[in-house]
Parts: C-alpha cells; structure tokens; sequence
C-alpha cells in the first residue's frame, strides 16, 4: 500500500555545522505577510492542527474574500492563504482574532506545533495528547523568551503511536505506556503533568545555547553541538525550572500518517498537493460536526459522532476531489508552489505533476514500478522536498525535467507527460 509522502527534514545527522547568517528568520506569518508573485501569502498557525468548524468557516471565507479562493496545507498542519490583495493585512488579522486564532500576536509565528491527528479517536496509542497541546500553546504564548524562536521551530507531540517522530522537529513529547512521557532532546522521562513544560524548557534551552555560542541558529540542530552536549544542555534546564526527570530510552516503534477511510471515531481524506478548494473547504466543515484536524502529510481527520453515517460522509468528500482511496497515487506526489505563486520556479509543477498522474491512469502500463514518493520543484532550491528515498524531479532551465533517485539521474527536455512517465518508469526500482 502507498504511504503519504514524509514532508518534514529529519536531522540530517548528530552533528551540523553551525547556522551562520546575515539576517533573521523571514518566515511569513498572519501578521507579517509575504510577497509572492501571485500576492500576498499569510501563513496561519493552527497548533496540532487543530481548529473549530467555525474558525473553518472564517478562513474559508478569508480565503474566498481576500485571496485567490483556495485554502493551502502545509507539511506543519497550518494554513497558508495565498493571493491576498495589497492593503488587506489589518482586515485580516482582525478576522482571525475574532476567531480565537491569533490567542498572541507577539508569539504567532512560534506556535508551531505538531500533533497526532487521531489521537483519542481510533483507541489505537495509549495517550490523549490534547491536554498537552492546548498546555503548551498556552506556555509558548506566555513566555517572554519563547517569542525570540524561529518561526521554523518545530514542537511535536506523539500519543504513543510513533508518527511525530520522524517529522523532524526540534522538541518532542511522547507518551509513554506508563503514563509519563518521553522528552527529546534530553531522552529523558518526565511526568504527564510536567510534559508542556518540559518541552518549554527545551526550547528555551536552545535559545539560551544559541545566544552563548553567537548563532543566529533557527533550529536545534543548527548548533552544531554533538547529541550528548544538546542533551546535557536540556537536562541542565529541566534541573534549574525543578521539573523531575530520569534518562529514558527512546520508544521503539513508528507509524505513518492516517491512510485515508473511515479510521476509528474518524473520516481522513487526503488533499492532493495541499491545495483545497472553497467548495472542498465548505464539504469538510458540513461533515465535521465541531473540529477539524489538519495533518503534516496535508491530509484532514474530521471527528464524527455519527458512525452509521461516516461511509456515506467520506463519500461525499470524495465526490467533492479530495482523496479517500488508501491506494491514491496522490499519497505519494508533492510539489513546491512553482508558477505562477513563485518568480523563481521554471515551471508550473502542479499542472504538470498533475498530467503526468493523469496520463497513468489513461495508460496503467506505463506505471513506474516501485512506489517511491515523487517530488516535484520549479528549481534548484527544492523548497519543501522530502529527506529519505524518493523521486525528485527538478525543473530544469529551457523546459523539460531533471530526474534523480540514489545515484541514477536522468533528463527529459520536454514536459509531455508521456516521456516523464518513461523516465519514471525507467529510473524507478
């Protein structure tokens, strides 16, 4: 079965070289906008994913009254609204206060956190994590020092299943069988209770490591300190807030996102490329009857209390686009923004990934044989792309493709769908 494609940098190694840079972080946030090619771009944080049927309808209709009417996921759960018109910045963020969304706005661009979607939901892990996210959130917002974060620093909190774990993130908080939880980094246990405010103390840690050793590091690993020293440096800060721990190994085990169906308690559908439309927005908040969830693999869980109905619920949803089939192709294809949304794309990589996905379903034979995930970019940077085994396929200048996987590379000068797909074929295990 095809797995949702991983979306988040996984540390490379124990070890990086310092960050060194000559500016802070850019990242765009609800406040502070980006200039895109196709407009204005606003990034919303939605921690865990998580947000209210209503707070879906005011960004739906953010999306459809200021933006270019579509609402884009991103590998972090969060919301990003793109083609925003000059001058909106103010309306919009007093729509979004009014929503619950902005609880802070000197700490909006730091509430990034990750969540298992289905926590409490399908009686699979042994933890509910919902009391943690809506902890730390709280603590992150309180902190006068957590406000000085990157707005790529990465929180995730795992219910025991294992699949936060892999996402990359600086700070991780997993339940453990025992009730308490496993914190990184540190590797150590702590109580349930103490969890969100272990993870604070972990990433005030960092901050303080950063300013001590004259980095304008973004991330944890970007330090440059070996493991032990990082984990030392946490433990140190757990000791000095009084919070109780005791080194623990890591849990063994790992999961992948939700595959899409009807999972527990739960509808999952995935949204191909992260895009989703007003019409697909208006669909998932009909079904969901007080929540939804958004995931790092740019799926959504909605929660349902109507079991008898959730087999025709799911299809609705797929009847609206999105993809409900655990053997979609789409789990398996990602793309950058490309044209028009970026200057420095050489292609419109959505619109081609999408031919290439359709001319296999016109002509199955010509299916690549193996199954690893398919990364499109619309240049060199390769925003976004996946760490591990996969197919990156990189615009190239002139038109047409460059393909690699491992070590065999290969290029396609032309963009017909049909001569990617023999090059897939061919350079595919």
């Amino acid at each position: 079965m095809l797995t949702a494609m991983p979306t988040a940098t996984p540390p490379p190694s124990s070890q990086a070289a310092p960050a060194a840079r000559e500016r802070g972080d850019a990242c765009p946030g609800a406040l502070r906008l980006h200039a895109a090619d196709d407009g204005a771009l606003a990034r919303v944080r939605l921690p865990g994913g998580v947000l209210t049927a209503g707070q879906a309808r005011v960004l739906g209709a953010a999306a459809a009254q200021l933006g270019d009417g579509d609402l884009h996921l991103t590998s972090r759960g969060n919301v990003q609204l793109r083609g925003l018109a000059d001058g909106c910045g103010t309306e919009l963020a007093e729509a979004l206060d009014a929503a619950g969304l902005l609880p802070s706005r000197s700490h909006e661009r730091v509430r990034n956190i990750v969540a298992s979607p289905l926590s409490g939901l399908d009686g699979v892990a042994p933890g509910d994590i919902r009391p943690w996210l809506t902890a730390l959130d709280a603590a992150l917002c309180a902190s006068e020092a957590a406000a000085e974060l990157s707005g790529r620093f990465l929180f995730a909190l795992d219910d025991g299943r294992g699949d936060m774990t892999g996402l990359g993130a600086d700070v991780i908080l997993r339940t453990l069988p025992d009730g308490g939880a496993w914190l990184a980094p540190g590797a150590v246990r702590v109580t349930a209770g103490d969890a969100p405010r272990a993870a604070l103390a972990a990433a005030e840690a960092f901050l303080d490591a950063a300013r001590s050793h004259g980095t304008r590091a973004w991330r944890i690993r970007e330090l440059g300190l070996p493991e032990a020293e990082t984990a030392r440096l946490v433990r140190d800060r757990l000791t000095a807030e009084g919070i109780g721990h005791a080194a623990h190994p890591e849990p063994p085990g790992t999961s992948d996102g939700p595959a899409p169906g009807v999972v527990g308690d739960a509808l999952s559908v995935h949204v191909p490329l992260g895009r989703i439309s007003a019409a697909q927005w208006a669909e998932l908040t009909a079904v969901g009857a007080t929540e939804l969830r958004l995931t790092p693999w740019r799926g959504v869980v909605v929660p349902t209390a109507d079991a008898a109905g959730a087999a025709g619920a799911l299809a609705r949803l797929g009847a609206a686009g999105l993809v409900t089939d655990p053997a979609s192709p789409w789990l398996r294809v990602g793309a950058c923004i490309g044209r028009p949304g970026c200057a420095k794309a050489l292609a419109d990589v959505r619109a081609d990934a999408a031919r290439t996905l359709e001319h296999t379903r016109e002509q199955p034979s010509r299916q690549p044989r193996g199954t690893l995930p398919l990364y499109w970019s619309g240049c060199e940077r390769r925003c976004g792309h996946p760490r591990g085994d996969h197919v990156d396929l990189v615009a190239a200048p002139g038109g047409g493709y460059r393909l690699s996987s491992g070590g065999d590379a290969r290029t396609v000068p032309t963009a017909d769908p049909s001569a990617i797909r023999a090059a897939l074929t061919a350079i595919t295990p």
